[in-house]
């Protein structure tokens, strides 16, 4: 009797032990943590609090299949919110939490990096004076899987993966969760704008028309970060070899891998002159296939080599394409026989052998992931009080991904025709090989084929890369970019009138 009372007993406590631990592996679906604090920008102290929550997403029964979590930054010294603007921020991915922006970018708070976006210890974070919150308040979004959102098991099972990871699935439910939070939190008032980085860029194009449209929702303003134009990432040929080229010469530039001639040029100098070359002569070129003449073969490899650091004979052994990973690994190693990185090509990394055609790693995503991580995992639980054993996901499964039926780049541009209000800033980092510069101007340029749209899209170029923001002059630049975007689009008094 006494070995099935201890048997009972223990049986009993390791079911108790199971339960806390599952417990301890998901978050209340809807519940929030707040904290009062300040920041100084530009040398005026700002109040604000910080709502550090989760709030579910919803089937069409009305049950919860998931909850995503947030940071809502909400100025506390505003007599009213009605004309506050209110900026929702994603990052990419797809499956990355909504780090990067919140601690490296527009956040109140920094993580604790060199100037030029190295770890620095002890790890940590800082004020950012540099901060939008003075102008707008902000709100970091997790999407399913990613920083501490999940989804919610039905019944023990887990829910239609297909309901939340694909492109469609993406936008629709998010444009639902924004609508929902917007009433909540009483700012349908407010002018709002969506900001994305990378494929957030994919997705705040679709959440444009897709608030519109499902949640009668319209935007001020849409914020485009080094965005991911997937109708031609996804695709070879010409017109995505030949974009890559300004990005290459951009890297040659920083390296010093170039001819007195272009070295001495100031980088927006140089640039706007391979910009033509691409456009005018090497796209006609790639064009003619094997079909074109040797002399032009030649000629055009000669001026590629020119302008990118490597060699002629590189272009022409590979039909005038170099791809990216071959450029990563190539352009320094007869020099200092490192590799650059692909999201930052300022970052150097060390490979196992110097000869082949790409790095072994990602030389920059590796330190970003050394410094944002134990950054992220102390800000939430020492500043926003915000303690739990679930994983913050840098990187969360939300695969298989459904890439199909990808109109985003012309969603946004219907938004934009019926939305007067709407308009488009575009940013990118002239060190960027993964979503380059160019890639990013060709998309803005295509976007509306019309041109009568134009006036209501810019562009902003950066010295650093995908991260911009990781260089602090770029940090300093590029927020006061998105600052005079949104102080100029509130439109506070004036009609939305397409004539105006």
């Amino acid at each position: 009797m006494t070995r099935l009372l201890t048997f009972i007993v223990l049986l009993f406590s390791w079911y108790i032990l199971q339960a806390q631990e599952t417990k301890s592996l998901s978050l209340d679906p809807d519940m929030q943590v707040i904290t009062e604090h300040t920041v100084t920008i530009k040398g005026k102290k700002i109040p604000y609090s910080a709502i550090a929550g989760t709030q579910p997403v919803w089937d069409a029964d009305g049950k919860e299949i998931a909850y995503l979590h947030y940071v809502y930054y909400k100025r506390s010294d505003v007599k009213s919110y009605d004309d506050r603007p209110i900026l929702f921020s994603f990052n990419g991915g797809p499956g990355s939490g909504s780090v990067w922006m919140h601690i490296g970018y527009t956040g109140p708070r920094l993580l604790n990096i060199d100037d030029d976006g190295y770890p620095i210890q002890p790890y940590g974070f800082v004020e950012n004076p540099y901060s939008i919150l003075d102008v707008a308040d902000l709100v970091y979004i997790d999407p399913v899987n990613t920083g501490y959102s999940r989804t919610i098991p039905l019944n023990g099972k887990e829910v239609d993966r297909s309901k939340f990871f694909g492109i469609n699935a993406d936008i629709k439910y998010l444009a639902d969760w924004i609508g929902t939070f917007t009433t909540r939190n009483e700012r349908w008032p407010s002018p709002k704008y969506l900001i994305g980085e990378s494929y957030g860029g994919t997705r705040v194009a679709g959440l444009a028309l897709a608030l519109q449209n499902q949640d009668w929702l319209y935007l001020n303003g849409v914020i485009m970060v080094s965005p991911a134009d997937y109708q031609v990432l996804r695709q070879s040929g010409p017109i995505s070899e030949a974009l890559k080229i300004p990005y290459y010469a951009a890297t040659a530039w920083y390296h010093k891998r170039l001819s007195a001639k272009y070295q001495s040029m100031e980088l927006e100098a140089f640039l706007p002159e391979v910009e033509r070359f691409t456009i005018n002569e090497l796209l006609p070129a790639l064009t003619k296939g094997g079909f074109i003449e040797t002399a032009e073969r030649e000629a055009v490899a000669q001026q590629l080599a020119d302008y990118t650091g490597l060699a002629a004979k590189d272009y022409i052994e590979n039909n005038l394409v170099v791809t990216t990973s071959y450029f990563w690994k190539n352009l320094l190693k007869d020099a200092s026989g490192y590799n650059i990185g692909r999201l930052d090509s300022r970052y150097l990394g060390i490979d196992r052998k110097l000869s082949g055609i790409s790095p072994d790693y990602n030389a920059e995503l590796t330190s970003w992931l050394h410094s944002f991580t134990p950054a992220i995992n102390h800000y939430y639980r020492t500043e926003l009080n915000f303690k739990t054993d679930v994983r913050y996901n840098m990187f969360g499964d939300v695969h298989p991904w459904n890439n199909e039926n990808d109109n985003t780049r012309d969603n946004l541009r219907q938004a934009m025709a019926q939305n007067p209000y709407l308009k488009v800033l575009f940013q990118g980092g002239y060190y960027d090989g993964a979503t380059t510069y160019f890639n990013t101007k060709y998309m803005m340029w295509q976007m509306d084929p019309s041109g009568r749209l134009k006036d209501r899209l810019r562009f902003h170029g950066y010295q650093s890369g995908h991260m911009m923001y990781i260089r602090k002059e770029d940090l300093i630049k590029a927020n006061d970019d998105i600052r005079a975007f949104i102080q100029s689009t509130k439109y506070i008094g004036t009609p939305a009138n397409i004539n105006q």
